[in-house]
C-alpha cells in the first residue's frame, strides 16, 4: 500500500514538534565517539532537552534523550498525568488485536535505500571507560515467534564486533525464540530497528505475554493503525519511518559481551552472548536519525521503569480502594525500589498492596507503602512516614530467596530477598498520626 510521508512514524516529525516547543538543542561541532556523547547526553538530560549531534567521521546524525522524562511520556501518549498514562499502557496490553487490523503496510523499497557501509561505519559509542567496546544501545530487535504465528519486538544493546554485533539476551521472549531455534540447530533471523518512534520504543519495553506482538499494541496507544514495512530478505515487520533497519541472524556462535553500564549505574558482567551476523543495512531515504541512549541515564530508566510503574499500579489497584501514586525511585534505578501511596479500608490493605506490587513487577526488590497523605515524590515525607508510622513487628515483610533482577549485584544471579515496609498508621488511631495544619489567614 502506498501512502504519504505524513503517514509514517518518523523521528523527523517528532523532532519538528520538539523544535517548535523549544525542547531541542543541537551541538555545533562533531563529537568523538569516545565519551564525548556521554557528557552531551548528561547535559541534555539535566535540562530535559532532546539533543542532536554528529559523530566525527559518521554519516548519520544522532539524537538523544527522546523519552527522558515523565513529561515526554505524557506527550507521546497524549495524556495529562500518571493515571491516564497507566490506563493507556495497561489498556494496550489487554487489547487483543486481530491479525491484520492494526497496521497499514508500505513499500520497503520506496522508503528505504541500502546504507552503503558496514556496521563499523554506524555511529556506535563508547560511553564509559570500562565499556567492552563501541555500543548501539537503542535497537529494537524483531523476530518471528516459532511456536505461534506472531513476532516479538524488544530493546537490546549491541556491542560492535569485528564479525558482527554481540547481543545481550536476558531470559525473556527473544531469548526463548533464540533457544528454540538453537535447539533445532537454526539461526534466528532478525530485523534491528534503530531510530524508531517513541511509541514503538515504549511498547517494545512493555513485555506483553509471549506471542503478542508489541507493535500491535502501539495502535491502541496511537488510536490509529501502525505503519509498517517488511524487510526484504526475511519479511519481518518494522515500523515505517524507523531510521535504520538491519537484517541479520542471531548465530549459534557465542562471544564475550560487556562490560556495559546498566540501569543501576554499575557495570554489568561480561557474559558469553550470541553474535549477530549482518546481512544488509538500510536507511530511511529522508532524514534518518541514529538514536543514542545514555546508559543508566534518565531516558534508559524512563523507558524501562515507566511501563513497570503501570503494571504495579494495575496490580495494586485490584487489592486496595485507590492507588494514589506509584514511584520507582531514581536511586533504585527506577527498577528495584518503589514507593506506593494508597487509600485503605482495612489495616491489612498495606501488606496486600506490597505483595501485589511484587507480583506486578517481579524484579522489584524493596517497596515502601505509605498512606495517601504522604507524597512518594518527596523522600523526606516517606522517611517521616517510616519514622512515625512503621513498626517492624507489624509492618515488615521479608520474602526470602525470590526471583528478582539479575542486575542487582548483591543477588545470587537474580535470587534475592524482597523487603516490604508498610509505613501506614492503624486506622483506629488516625488522629495520632496527622500532621499539624496551619489555617489560612
Amino acid at each position: 500500500m502506498q501512502g504519504g510521508r505524513s503517514s509514517l512514524w518518523s523521528l523527523e516529525d517528532v523532532l519538528s514538534e520538539l523544535r517548535s516547543s523549544g525542547d531541542l538543542v543541537e551541538v555545533g561541532r562533531p563529537l568523538s565517539n569516545l565519551y564525548e556523547p556521554t557528557r552531551v547526553l548528561m547535559e541534555a538530560e539535566s535540562r530535559d532537552r532532546t539533543v542532536l549531534f554528529d559523530v566525527a567521521g559518521k554519516r548519520l546524525k544522532c539524537v538523544g534523550n527522546l523519552v527522558g522524562s515523565r513529561r515526554r511520556v505524557y506527550k507521546y501518549l497524549g495524556v495529562g498525568g500518571d493515571v491516564d498514562a497507566y490506563r493507556k499502557l495497561v489498556g494496550a496490553l489487554s487489547a487483543e488485536k486481530e491479525v491484520g487490523d492494526w497496521f497499514t503496510e508500505y513499500s520497503f523499497t520506496e522508503l528505504y535505500r541500502p546504507y552503503g557501509g558496514d556496521h563499523h561505519t554506524l555511529p556506535a559509542i563508547k560511553f564509559f571507560e570500562r565499556d567492552g567496546g563501541l555500543y548501539i544501545d537503542s535497537s529494537v530487535i524483531v523476530a518471528e515467534t516459532p511456536e505461534v504465528d506472531s513476532y516479538n519486538a524488544s530493546i537490546h544493546r549491541l556491542m560492535v564486533m569485528e564479525e558482527g554485533l554481540a547481543v545481550r539476551l536476558v531470559p525473556r521472549h527473544l531469548y526463548r525464540i533464540y533457544e528454540q531455534n538453537r535447539l533445532r540447530g537454526s539461526e534466528t533471523p532478525v530485523a534491528i530497528a534503530v531510530g524508531t518512534h517513541p511509541l514503538a520504543l515504549l511498547v517494545s519495553a512493555l513485555s506483553p505475554p509471549y506471542g503478542v506482538f508489541e507493535f500491535s499494541l502501539a495502535s491502541t496507544l496511537a488510536g490509529s493503525r501502525v505503519p509498517i514495512v517488511r524487510t526484504p530478505k526475511y519479511g519481518l515487520p518494522v515500523v515505517a519511518g524507523t531510521s535504520v533497519v538491519i537484517e541479520g541472524r542471531i548465530s549459534l556462535r557465542l562471544v564475550d559481551e560487556g562490560p556495559f553500564v546498566d540501569l543501576l549505574n554499575l557495570y554489568d558482567a561480561v557474559r558469553k552472548q550470541p553474535l549477530i551476523t549482518i546481512d544488509s543495512i538500510y536507511v530511511l531515504k529522508e532524514n534518518p536519525y541514529f538514536h543514542v541512549i545514555l546508559p543508566g541515564g534518565s531516558e534508559h530508566k524512563t523507558l524501562m521503569g515507566f511501563p513497570r510503574e503501570a503494571l504495579i499500579w494495575d496490580s495494586v489497584r485490584r487489592v486496595v480502594p485507590r492507588v494514589v501514586k506509584v514511584r520507582l525511585t531514581e536511586g533504585g534505578g527506577q527498577w528495584l525500589n518503589a514507593v506506593i501511596s494508597i487509600e485503605r479500608n482495612h489495616d491489612g490493605d498495606g501488606k496486600n498492596a506490597a505483595l501485589a506490587a511484587f507480583a506486578g513487577h517481579p524484579s522489584l526488590k524493596h517497596v515502601v507503602v505509605v498512606d495517601s497523605d504522604v507524597d512518594p515524590d518527596n523522600l523526606s515525607e516517606v522517611e517521616w512516614a517510616i519514622a512515625t508510622r512503621f513498626q517492624a513487628s507489624r509492618g515488615l515483610l521479608v520474602v526470602r530467596e525470590s526471583r528478582g533482577s539479575t542486575l542487582d549485584p548483591s543477588s545470587d544471579d537474580g535470587l534475592t530477598d524482597k523487603v516490604a515496609i508498610v509505613a501506614t498508621y492503624p486506622l483506629s488511631k488516625r488522629s495520632l498520626f496527622m500532621r499539624p495544619v496551619l489555617p489560612e489567614g
